[in-house]
Formats: structure tokens, C-alpha cells, sequence
């Protein structure tokens, strides 16, 4: 059970909500601030005070002042011509991630909404409605207003949901369940869809990803390592006391630990002067990427407790710019630059280990070179995401497209950095799923020792079985993902960061 504050989710709990349908429940904390917050604008429109998205119209429309009468209106409104995304569903992951992180943000206090609506939102995700939302469409600023209007759309009852993968009109839905639809007052609307919480869930869920990713990193490395029979002094730790970044020590520190025993690099060691660069630098350039996940994971830690819509509540009703999502568009733009060059460097180890001039081995690991092709196109496979991803990193933040008649002049398009990242880290598995397949093919003929490489070794076997000759291995990178994504090696295996 996770129990919202506003002050205190972190990334492993949207993890458990968005994969394992952990339940959620509202504190009695944040209840009190919820009401407190919402009398407030209850006696502030009372009073006809001026209120922006409350008694006023939006973005440019905002010298169009609303009658009382018509606020409620005005919400639902919002809502409808808001709902215009495009491209197709979001998945359900991302979508238990985006209530779970909304309704977060509004139990802080300083939205202004009624507790009923937080807790509609809140029993939609613990019953597992996942509203229909088109995955393109935000350009990161006033918050990901389209994807965040058909979230509320079907919360109002007037949008779709996905129903074992087809989309399905919400009535059916919620005649199904034991939901009703919320019809919404002042400020709801607006303090539904002016928030980042799209950026947020894509960013949450592609650094958690990439934070196991880089684990199996770490082990595919380490088995190329063996494979290439690399030195281990490029693992040195007075190589990191010279040059003080923590993280690449942690990751010189994990290597060594993870091939010990290992007889080839024992033979390395004795026989070779220094390595490629591939091998040379793993410490240096994974512990730049281990780095920028750092970071980004600071900047995810306060952003999933943060008020992100405006106007807020504080001891006035102060427009301000926690919708823009600048934050996090800059962090997804650096994540994808980290994790395109995690992949880079993968694929040269798998080039390397697979051409005869540079690894001594037999050419694509092959029985019988010629007659066989070995591991040759899986390589060709890597090069081409490799080349994907480098084409993903651009920076979207770098853009800037004015919206709204200008009022809106600058915008994030943290949507699309925070999108085109979870494609990259998608790429990237999949080149480090062909290290693991190469360096696993050329232990089958070379031999495997050390406790951990062992272990990889059999986990490895388990999962796609012996080599025989030329085999179809896209279903073998496929199995490797899959294992993973279980993260059954992690288990086996722990590595320390």
C-alpha cells in the first residue's frame, strides 16, 4: 500500500503502482491540506476576486472574464478542447504512472481541487482503468495539457479507455466497474491538465529501466572483458583516486569484482601493455553514463513532489511556472546523449570480438568460417541501433515552437525528449542483449572461469540453450531481453552501484 503525502514518492513506488498494481491511498496529511487549500478558492470566488483559468479564460484568452455561473462550464470545457493528442496508446505502465503521479502533485495542497476529485482518480488507478491517451501531442509547457485532458476526459466520462488492448467508450466501462464519473468545478480542470506528469511518468519509468540496463551492462562488459582476454589494470582503483569521479571508480570496483577468477584476463594481464579503448575505457565512459543517471535521478526525486500547475495556492493565488518542463526536458535530452553512448560502446566490443584481425578468434565466432556466418549480422543489427539512437538524441529542448498567440512563447518539448529517451533505452537493451549473445557464443568455444562469469554463463545457457552452427537469433536476442527484463541475472549476480 503506498500512501500519498505530496512530499515523499519516490521512484521505486511508481514502480510498484505503474508494474505491480500496488494500491494507493491518500494521507490524512494531505486530506487536511487538500480541504484547507480548497476553501480558500471557494471564498476567493465568492468574494469575485480575479482568478486565472478559474474566472478567467486560458492562455490568450486570458482578459475574457467568466460569470460565476459559467465556471463550472468553463472546466469541463477546458477539457474537451484540450483532448486532441495523436499517435497511438500510451501503455498501460505509462499511463498508471501518469495518475499515480498526478494525483501526488494535487495532494500537496496548493492546486485548489476538492479531495473527491483526487480520490476519483485515485480509485480509477486501483481499479485498473487505463483511459485511452495518444502518446504525441505535448510540447512540454502549460504542462502536457493534450495528454493530460483525455486522462481527465475519461475521468468525467467522456473519453475512452483501453480494455484488453481495444479501445472502448468510457460508459461501457464504467457500467462494468464501480466507478462513477466526476463532474468537475473550479480550477479542477485546469489543475488536471496543467502539470508535467507525462514527462514525469516517461522520464520515472525510462531511468528506472536504464538504471537495470546499466547494471547488465556492467555484466556484458565484464564478459567481453573475459571473451577478449582484456587486462584488468585499465580496473586499477589508483586510477580513480588520480581522477576522482565516484562513478567511474564504482564501476572499475563492480568489473573487478565481476570477472575475479577469470583465467583470460589473468592472461591479459601478464601478457598485454593496454587495451582498445572499448576495453580500456569501460570504467571511464560507463561511469560518465552511471553519472547523468545520477542526475537525472535527483531531478526526478523533486519533480515527483511538486505542485506542477498554476495558478497555485500559496498565501495568494500566484501564477508562477511549475507546469514548464524544462527540468526535465534537459534531463531526458542528457539521459538519451548517456545512454546512446552506453550503446556505442557495446557495439564496438561485439565488432571487435567478432573480427579475427582484432580479437585473434575465429571470424563471427563461427564452427566452420565460410560455410558459417557466425554472429556476423547480429552486429549489423547493433550498428543499426546504434545509428537509430544517434539520430533520437537530439536534443528536442533545443527547439522552441511558440504556442497560444504567442502568450506561450517558449516551450520545453519535454514531451518528445522524455518519449524518444524510452526508445533509446528500448535500442540500447537491445545491443547489449547482442554483447551478451556474442560474448556468450565465444565462451561455448573458449571456455568460461571465475564464480561470476560462471554464473552469467549458465543463466546465459538456461536462457537460449547451445549453439549449433548458423542459427535464426532473433529469437535468441528476443530470450535475452526478456531475461533481462526479469532481471533473473541481477538477482544471481548483484551488482553494486
Amino acid at each position: 500500500m503506498i500512501i500519498l503525502t505530496g512530499n515523499d514518492l519516490t521512484l521505486d513506488q511508481v514502480v510498484k503502482v505503474s508494474d505491480r498494481m500496488e494500491k494507493v491511498v491518500i494521507s490524512k496529511g494531505a486530506v487536511n491540506r487538500v480541504k484547507s487549500s480548497r476553501e480558500r478558492i471557494d471564498k476567493l470566488i465568492t468574494a469575485g476576486k480575479p482568478i486565472y483559468g478559474v474566472t478567467t479564460g486560458f492562455g490568450d484568452l486570458i482578459s475574457e472574464r467568466i460569470d460565476l455561473d459559467k465556471i463550472n462550464e468553463l472546466q469541463t470545457n477546458l477539457i474537451r478542447s484540450h483532448s486532441s493528442g495523436f499517435g497511438k496508446p500510451l501503455d498501460t505502465r505509462t499511463v498508471r504512472a501518469m495518475m499515480l503521479v498526478r494525483a501526488n502533485s494535487l495532494s500537496k495542497g496548493y492546486s485548489g481541487v476538492r479531495l473527491e476529485l483526487i480520490q476519483s482518480l485515485l480509485d480509477m488507478l486501483n481499479s485498473n482503468v487505463i483511459p485511452y491517451i495518444p502518446e504525441k501531442g505535448s510540447v512540454g509547457s502549460s504542462g502536457d495539457l493534450s495528454p493530460l485532458a483525455h486522462l481527465a476526459l475519461a475521468l468525467i466520462g467522456e473519453g475512452r479507455f483501453i480494455e484488453k488492448g481495444k479501445i472502448v467508450e468510457a460508459e461501457k466501462v464504467f457500467s462494468k466497474v464501480e466507478l462513477k464519473p466526476i463532474s468537475l468545478e473550479a480550477k479542477e480542470g485546469i489543475s488536471l491538465i496543467n502539470g508535467t506528469s507525462y514527462m514525469l511518468a516517461n522520464l520515472s519509468l525510462g531511468l528506472y529501466d536504464s538504471l537495470n540496463l546499466f547494471k547488465h551492462s556492467i555484466i556484458a562488459a565484464g564478459m567481453s572483458m573475459h571473451l577478449l582476454s582484456a587486462t584488468e589494470k585499465a580496473l586499477d582503483c589508483g586510477l580513480f583516486e588520480a581522477r576522482p569521479f565516484a562513478e567511474q571508480g564504482i564501476v572499475a570496483s563492480a568489473l573487478r569484482s565481476f570477472v575475479e577468477g577469470s583465467e583470460r584476463i589473468r592472461n591479459g594481464t601478464e601478457s598485454k601493455v593496454q587495451d582498445a579503448y572499448s576495453l580500456r575505457c569501460i570504467p571511464t565512459v560507463l561511469g560518465s553514463v552511471l553519472q547523468t543517471m545520477n542526475y537525472v535521478k535527483g531531478i526526478v526525486d523533486i519533480e515527483l513532489n511538486s505542485a506542477t500547475d498554476n495558478p497555485l495556492v500559496l498565501k495568494e493565488i500566484t501564477s508562477g511556472c511549475n507546469f514548464h518542463g524544462e527540468p526535465l526536458a534537459l534531463a531526458a535530452d542528457y539521459l538519451s546523449i548517456a545512454l546512446t553512448e552506453l550503446g556505442n560502446i557495446s557495439e564496438r566490443r561485439v565488432f571487435r570480438a567478432l573480427d579475427k584481425s582484432l580479437s585473434g578468434l575465429a571470424p563471427f565466432l563461427a564452427d566452420r568460417p565460410g560455410v558459417e556466418s557466425g554472429l556476423m549480422i547480429p552486429q549489423y543489427v547493433s550498428a543499426a541501433l546504434c545509428n537509430e539512437n544517434k539520430v533520437l538524441a537530439y536534443p528536442s529542448s533545443a527547439d522552441n515552437i511558440p504556442t497560444s498567440a504567442n502568450q506561450e512563447d517558449h516551450n520545453s518539448m519535454g514531451g518528445t525528449s522524455t518519449r524518444k529517451m524510452r526508445e533509446i533505452v528500448n535500442n540500447v537493451k537491445g545491443i547489449i542483449a547482442i554483447e551478451m549473445l556474442t560474448a556468450y557464443r565465444g565462451m561455448e568455444k573458449y571456455g568460461v572461469s571465475g564464480k561470476n562469469l560462471n554464473t552469467a554463463f549458465s543463466i546465459m545457457n538456461d536462457t537460449i540453450g547451445e549453439f549449433k552452427g548458423d542459427m535464426e537469433t532473433t529469437t535468441l536476442i528476443e530470450k535475452i531481453t526478456t531475461m533481462m527484463n526479469s532481471n533473473k541475472m541481477l538477482e544471481e549476480i548483484p551488482i553494486k552501484l
